[in-house]
């Protein structure tokens, strides 16, 4: 998940349940019913329906195929991959993590907590300590060893720009205790010295607001596709049509002249810093 904590395991028949429903939305994309599509990928109704529906393993034949009929830009390939059990990170995640680590850009606005990519180790744990149902203690170790290798991103990737913007009422909530609080803060203006990463705060105070619909990521990859993604409680909604893309880049271009400027987000939150 961006920033929850999500099943330390997900079963790996949720994961095929996720890939076919990416299958099906590149094929509705391409104006392609599953009979439609059955014969360029040189399969049956029946083993496209079976695939979409999460009840069948893609053959390496299909993958390859659907990746070249649908112009799927990868994500398909990239989604395979993540088929079986990877500990610590949500089914229905996984496709967006695979596109992460190849991602030339990579926006996030969040409203319900830090993000998990700028997330200190003790907010983290915090939030896995209080996850319901509870995990024990083998699952959040599980839990932090993926969010610490999501991390990695921010110092691998330098030609990566990674924009975030982020409510101010999200460090005044003081998640786990003024001492995380703080250290969270220390945390994320560390990160953003970096050259490739931008921080907005979006002010407590603020009369108009493009996002009050929920948080979103947006994603451009390699060859310029651009991609969504939105999180609910238990859920993750992937959204590969460019008209849906569209109205999210909108929006995100809008919070970003909404928000504080990158200096008075990096000035406000040492403020805060110090007022803990």
């Amino acid at each position: 998940m961006t920033g929850g904590t999500g099943s330390g395991e997900p079963e790996s028949t949720d994961s095929l349940k996720t890939f076919g429903a990416v299958v099906k939305a590149f094929r509705e994309r391409a104006g392609l019913t599953q009979e439609g599509l059955a014969p360029l990928v040189r399969f049956s109704p029946q083993t496209v329906a079976s695939i979409e529906q999460g009840r069948r393993l893609p053959p390496p034949d299909f993958i390859e195929r659907a990746e070249e009929v649908l112009d799927a830009f990868g994500v398909l390939r990239a989604a395979a991959i993540h088929l079986a059990r990877k500990p610590g990170i949500a089914a229905w995640f996984r496709q967006w993590a695979a596109l992460e680590e190849q991602a030339i850009s990579l926006y996030t606005y969040e409203c319900r907590l830090i993000p998990g990519l700028l997330q200190s180790e003790a907010y983290a744990r915090a939030l896995f300590t209080e996850q319901l149902p509870p995990l024990n203690d083998h699952q959040i170790e599980t839990q932090w060893a993926a969010r610490a290798e999501r991390q990695r991103l921010l110092r691998e990737r330098p030609n990566t720009a990674y924009s975030f913007i982020l409510e101010e009422h999200l460090f005044l909530r003081r998640t786990g205790g003024v001492e995380v609080a703080r250290e969270l803060i220390d945390h994320i203006l560390q990160v953003a010295e970096a050259r490739n990463v931008e921080i907005q705060v979006m002010p407590l105070v603020r009369e108009t607001h493009a996002g009050l619909a929920g948080p979103m990521q947006l994603l451009e990859t390699p060859e310029n596709q651009w991609f969504a993604y939105n999180e609910g409680q238990r859920g993750g909604l992937f959204i590969s049509d460019p008209k849906e893309v569209s109205v999210l880049q909108m929006r995100y271009a809008r919070m970003r002249s909404q928000a504080l400027s990158l200096d008075d987000s990096l000035s406000l939150l040492k403020q805060m810093r110090g007022a803990l």
